[in-house]
């Protein structure tokens, strides 16, 4: 009898193991259970699974969209959010935007910034990013450089999606 190969996704295994468990009579505890359904997977142990398999965040597109709505369609940021957590989400752009492994003064890190921005804020926006650990300041404040860090990935979402505005023809009859 030939076998057939059916694939199985599990979006969440703690709550996979959970239901599973749930089923059982008097079965093994939850972390025997992780560690009883990774081996089934072919891992040595749960540890080692999820060291194979990062979790995959899971974008906000609602976040994303109203983080959008502050650039323009050339990708420019236009206008400072209220909101904390859309603002961080814009400063990722700006900061992707930064060419790395370069130290700038003042006058240089705020002119990068201002080329992105169409407020024309750059003292704000170089205080949000050292504030969120992306831009580091020398102490005696002669030199800015961008921090190396892995992106947001909501961030990264929505640099993406700004660059896919900006290919997107226009509608005939516009422009």
């Amino acid at each position: 009898m030939s076998k057939d190969v059916i694939r199985l996704t599990i979006p969440d295994v703690s709550d996979f193991a959970k239901h599973l468990r749930a089923n059982l009579p008097e079965g093994p505890g939850h972390v025997e259970m992780l560690n009883l359904v990774a081996r089934a997977a072919g891992f040595r142990n749960f540890q080692h699974l999820r060291s194979q398999h990062p979790p995959t965040p899971v974008i906000d597109r609602k976040r994303i969209d109203r983080a959008l709505r502050y650039f323009d369609d050339n990708g420019r940021w236009r206008e400072w959010p209220g909101r904390r957590g859309v603002r961080e989400l814009c400063l990722w752009v700006i900061w992707a935007r930064l060419p790395a492994r370069q130290i700038w003064r003042e006058r240089e890190v705020s002119a990068l910034i201002d080329e992105e921005c169409s407020f024309r804020d750059a003292a704000q926006i170089r205080r949000s990013l050292v504030e969120m650990r992306l831009l580091t300041r020398n102490p005696d404040g002669t030199g800015y450089a961008r921090v190396e860090a892995p992106m947001d990935p909501h961030g990264a979402a929505l640099l993406a999606r700004l660059a896919e505005r900006k290919k997107a023809p226009l509608p005939t009859g516009l422009g």
